[in-house]
């Protein structure tokens, strides 16, 4: 059974303020620092340090909550596993291409075996990211960028990173200058999504940022960007398997560019997280 103290120390890792911690906890603030001190006593480290006024952890305290996750994990999983009574059911989390264009096949297969069921969370890299440290989910699909000095994570698929304009658009099909790329209007998707991240690098990797276009819009959903993209008005950046997914759409490129990016399971290290992957890849 994890230490209750483990337990106070992940959720200080989360605030990163003693005050919020003892709240959330119901506990007094006294007691969170006597918790914190009796960890750093019995390892004989300093897990946190302020800079000013803010709150850092130490590097034993970030090898402490990379243990203390994956110990909650296990132990959450291994209560899970003594109720369900043989039913299987996965706690998946997905970013919105991989989601709505990628895996609906494999689900399909996973879900026509018996005792087989899963929860799906579709939703941008950072928010799985933390969904996944918080054992809400049992490992994600993520197609951005992610620190693989963090998580475990394995290899689902490479595909190409293109632009995506109407069938009708001059654009479609083609090879195109980042002059001629800069007097569209661009859709990017929210900030913490993994197609924007990788779209803000390249431009980064060139030394220009979205405000080089004369027009760009945000909007989360890529049902919305899709009906605005076949407008012939706008043009936006995406996955393959965004633009296979609609006649009305066509790709087009960079000139003397190509972009491919990996999709990875992500998980927790040290954790039972790979068996539920391999059980899902597999199947």
């Amino acid at each position: 059974m994890l230490d209750y103290r483990i337990h106070t120390f992940l959720k200080l890792c989360d605030t990163m303020n003693y005050h919020k911690t003892a709240e959330i906890l119901h506990m007094s603030q006294p007691a969170v620092t006597q918790h914190i001190h009796f960890l750093e006593n019995k390892y004989e480290v300093k897990l946190f340090s302020y800079d000013g006024k803010k709150l850092k952890k130490t590097e034993e305290a970030l090898k402490l909550e990379t243990y203390g996750r994956a110990a909650k994990y296990n132990e959450d999983i291994f209560k899970k596993e003594m109720k369900d009574n043989g039913l299987l059911k996965l706690h998946i989390g997905a970013t919105k291409t991989i989601g709505e264009y990628v895996i609906t096949d494999q689900i399909k297969n996973y879900l026509g075996k018996e005792n087989h069921t899963l929860s799906l969370k579709i939703d941008n890299t950072e928010n799985l990211l933390f969904l996944l440290e918080q054992n809400q989910i049992n490992f994600a699909l993520i197609e951005g960028f992610f620190d693989k000095e963090k998580y475990n994570y394995r290899l689902y698929k490479k595909e190409k990173f293109v632009g995506v304009c109407s069938k009708q658009h001059p654009f479609a099909n083609k090879d195109i200058s980042l002059e001629e790329l800069f007097q569209e209007m661009l859709i990017v998707r929210e900030k913490g999504s993994g197609t924007r991240e990788i779209f803000e690098q390249i431009l980064r990797q060139k030394n220009y940022t979205l405000n080089r276009f004369s027009k760009s819009v945000e909007i989360s959903s890529f049902k919305v960007i899709k009906e605005l993209v076949k407008t012939n008005n706008y043009i936006s950046f995406a996955y393959e398997s965004v633009v296979k997914s609609d006649k009305n759409l066509a790709p087009f490129s960079i000139v003397n560019e190509t972009y491919t990016r990996e999709f990875n399971y992500v998980y927790l290290k040290d954790t039972k997280a790979i068996n539920y992957i391999s059980i899902f890849q597999d199947e």
